[in-house]
């Protein structure tokens, strides 16, 4: 079992930026990709990035490519989202999830976060 737990999240204007870390316990976390996903009020859960086991590959939604950067510390067993050029879109409980291979897909992932509240203000 994995357990992540994120932090991070808060309240920033516009055009700010936050850095959200995905903290796992029980089990390493070099063997899994990692995706962050985001579900706003009243949507469904949606895709933001991922990550796959060693680093070297990295995938973004559309609407936050070149705003977000998904990066990795294996050694602090450690996933990090740093977001910058925030919009109010971007407003959203952020989670981040494990799984042995890479998708976009949530309904893969097995192991999941219980969130953090990003709220960007205009």
């Amino acid at each position: 079992q994995v357990q992540l737990e994120e932090s991070g999240g808060g309240l920033v204007q516009a055009g700010g930026s936050l850095r959200l870390s995905c903290a796992a316990s029980g089990r390493t976390l070099s063997p899994y990709a990692v995706g962050w996903f985001r579900q706003a009020p009243g949507k469904e859960r949606e895709f933001v990035a991922i990550i796959n086991w060693s680093g070297g590959i990295t995938g973004y939604a559309d609407s936050v490519k070149g705003r977000f950067t998904i990066s990795r510390d294996d050694a602090k067993n450690t996933v990090y989202l740093q977001m910058n050029s925030l919009n109010t879109e971007d407003t959203a409980v952020y989670y981040c999830a494990a799984h042995p291979s890479y998708s976009s897909d949530p309904s893969r992932y097995d192991y999941w976060g219980k969130g953090t509240q990003v709220t960007v203000s205009s």
